[in-house]
Order: structure tokens, then sequence, then C-alpha cells
């Protein structure tokens, strides 16, 4: 029998459809102890995990872990990487070697210790949650920042280093944000001699005090005079780094915020045609941190970027779906000799997008259905066709006290032009994998 003149892509949804029902409890949780093929555990890069009642990653996650594209020879987030790692390498030095040592092949599979409790974010933090992040089991999962490698490497004895990688989270779906995009961060620690040596009377200068206490500028432990120290050196890296990116009219701002693992915190934003845009977050890194990876006679900065955002404006790439493509108009853009050069993408044919909604009632306890799982069943379906998922409206019955909600899902396919047909029958699995799963009741 012939199969219809359908890519491969269109038709593995309905393969698919099966997958999200048997993954999915009603009560809107991944049930995952074993896959629909009867398998207890979770195979990633050649490791088995056991599945338990945490595990919520799916196989179109799992089939981008491995790719590696900050690794991929001149694709636009390897040539972002590349031009951070070359102006470190150019500006700081240790006679003659580079200062900062890069660390851009480690593992995204993390224990829940070293992606949560080795940064000091306590336990019932949102961050945390099931529905944000993805779980291989209870003790192990897909990373969800760079920054869980901190303490391994600070305690192999790094004062200095980079780390670039794939992270993963459960996120909503549009054209700025993928369930996989990849982090950029930095770590510098000083010691007495290191902060001071520049200036006067350094000797009577010290990075601790006793009996300090913890105040919006500075940590209990940290001397108000190595906080300033470390904040101005933080800041002017960061701001020459952002100079070599954008240039040297670029306009810097700076937003106090706060993190777990870092005070005080700060976040630098660039005025970038017209608009302030936020770059990067960063700060002055938790002491408590710092002596638990047994670097505790030192103090540091810490930074960390999402490499996708900048590319995204560097390059003018209006879609972040376009960094897992393979079609070549989109690579070969990014093929230059030197990776200084600016690159401005030129879009490809642009495909009309497709708006198909769908509308549902919650189940009785509302509270059980959580908005990133259906945005999860949506992506192991539509998987790249999805170009967008919004909430167009809501409502709550005046006599049943029911809720009932209707989203938006935006289909475009990156390389040609969709039909109607085809987007429709990705959209009918979706409807009839969200009752099934989410324990909804379709409205269509």
């Amino acid at each position: 029998m012939r199969l219809p003149n359908r890519p491969l892509s269109l038709l593995r949804p309905l393969q698919t459809h099966l997958y999200c029902v048997a993954a999915f409890q009603t009560s809107g949780r991944l049930l995952s102890t074993t896959d629909p093929a009867g398998q207890a555990t979770v195979e990633v890069l050649g490791h088995a995990y056991q599945r338990d009642d945490f595990t919520n990653v799916t196989p179109k996650i799992l089939a981008k872990v491995g790719r590696n594209l900050h690794n991929q020879s001149h694709h636009p987030l390897w040539l972002i990487k590349e031009r951070i790692k070359s102006h470190f390498y150019s500006l700081y030095t240790c006679r003659g070697n580079p200062l900062f040592s890069v660390h851009d092949n480690l593992s995204p599979v993390v224990t829940v210790e070293q992606n949560f409790d080795s940064l000091l974010i306590p336990p019932d933090h949102p961050s945390r949650k099931q529905g944000d992040n993805y779980y291989l089991n209870r003790e192990t999962m897909l990373r969800a920042h760079t920054s869980a490698h901190q303490r391994e490497l600070v305690r192999s004895g790094l004062d200095a280093f980079l780390v670039a990688g794939d992270v993963y989270r459960r996120d909503e779906i549009d054209t700025s944000h993928y369930p996989v995009f990849h982090q950029m961060e930095g770590v510098r620690l000083f010691s007495n001699h290191q902060l001071f040596q520049k200036v006067e009377n350094s000797e009577d200068l010290s990075l601790f005090e006793a009996g300090g206490r913890r105040t919006p500028h500075k940590q209990e432990t940290h001397s108000l005079e190595a906080v300033k120290l470390l904040e101005f050196d933080l800041k002017h890296t960061l701001t020459r780094l952002v100079t070599h990116l954008f240039g040297a009219a670029v306009d810097v701002r700076w937003v106090d915020c706060h993190f777990p693992f870092t005070h005080p915190s700060f976040e630098m934003e660039v005025r970038f045609q017209g608009d302030w845009m936020e770059v990067l977050g960063c700060g002055v890194m938790e002491q408590q941190l710092l002596n638990a990876a047994g670097a505790g006679n030192k103090v540091g900065w810490a930074f960390g970027l999402g490499l996708e955002r900048l590319a995204m404006v560097l390059y003018n790439i209006p879609d972040i779906r376009l960094f897992w493509s393979q079609d070549e108009r989109f690579l070969k853009q990014f093929q230059v000799q030197d990776i200084q050069l600016p690159v401005s993408f030129q879009p490809l044919s642009k495909y009309p997008p497709l708006h198909n909604d769908i509308s549902f009632w919650l189940p009785t306890n509302s509270q059980k259905f959580i908005e990133n799982d259906f945005y999860e069943l949506v992506r192991s379906i539509g998987g790249d066709l999805v170009e967008k998922v919004s909430l167009v409206d809501k409502f709550q019955h005046p006599r049943t006290g029911r809720w009932s909600r209707c989203y938006r899902i935006s289909y475009r396919h990156m390389e040609r032009t969709l039909t109607q047909q085809e987007a429709r029958l990705v959209h009918q699995q979706i409807e009839h994998a969200a009752e099934a799963a989410l324990g909804v009741q379709g409205r269509y």
C-alpha cells in the first residue's frame, strides 16, 4: 500500500498518540514507572536510569540529548560560544596561558542534588517543580542550568572557568521558548592577595569580617571592601564582553535582582533596537557554596547567559526552532571563515502559519490541571510543527463552577508550506490525547 504523500515527521504523531496517553495520568502528572514498551528504565547516553513516579522525560526530549548544537562547527550557537571563548582567551591570561578553562562537553544528566541543593535552592522553591523540569527519576534529571556543575568544578581546584551546554526546562510554546536551549556561564574566584593586589595598603584589607550582618549590599561573612571590588570586577568584565558582541556604542544598565546562589545579584540589560533587553544574570557567589566546595578561603563571582537569546538578536534569527533545523539553506549562512565576521540571517521563504483552536473543560478539581503538562503533550505530538500555543479564552460556568479553557495552536513548517489537512491531522491527535491523558472534556 502506498503511503500518503506526507513527510514522515507528519506521520509520527499518529504513532506518538499512544505514548502520550500511556505516559500521563488523568491527574495531569506524568506516570512513567514503565514506558509503553514495558521498559522499567530510561536510556540516556548509554546509561540506564530506573523509572519511578517522578519520571516525566519524553522520547522527543531524549532525542535531543547528545545533539550538542553548541559544539557543531559553524552552527550559530557554536559561533556565539566561540566568540565568547575567544574574548576571554585573548583578554584574560596568566603567564601567557588562558586564565579561564572551558568545559563544553559535560553530561546534561545530573543529580537533583547537583541541580538544586548544591546551589542552595531550598526544597520548597518553585523552580524544583515536576511541572517545570525533566526528571529521569526522583534522584536524577536533565540539568535545568549549567550552574549544576559549579560545585564539582570549584572542588576540582579551578578558579576561573566557562561552562557551555544544553539545558532542559518544561515551558510555554512560542517563537522564543523551546524545551531545550543552551547556556554559557562563567565563574572566577579570588584569594585575598588576588583581589586586593592593586589596592593601596592592601595588607590591611581582608575578604572576610567576623560578626558581620547580611544587608542588601553584602553577605554576612564578606567585608564591604571585598564585595565592592568583586562587583566592580564582575561588571567591568561583562561590560567588556557585551561591548565585544554588540559593538562599542551599546548602552548597558544594571538591575538589582535575586538568585539563591548569589548575593548581591544583578541582571544586565542592553539597549537594542530601541528597547532594553535582559541578556544575563550574575552576582557575588554565596560563600556557603564556596565553603561546601572546599574554597572557603576565596570569594568569587558568577554569571550566566542564554546562547539562543544572543544569537537570535545578533544574527536576526526570528524563531528558536530554526536552531534545530538541518536545512542547508539555514546552516550555510553561518559558515564564515572568521568567527568575528558579522552575520545577518536571511529568512527562508516565509511559509504561512495555520491556526487551530482547542477548547475543553478542566477536570472537576481544576488544580489537577497543570498547564505545562498540556504544553508537553502538544510538543510530544506536534513536535516542531507547533510554532506557538496561546491561551485565548477561559471562563467559569456560573451553574456548575467548572472552568473552561481555549488554546490557539499555531502550526508552521520551517521548510515548506503546511496544508490545513496535515495540520488538522496533528490537531485531532492532540484533542484525543488531551482527553485521555489530562482528564479534560473536549468542547469540539
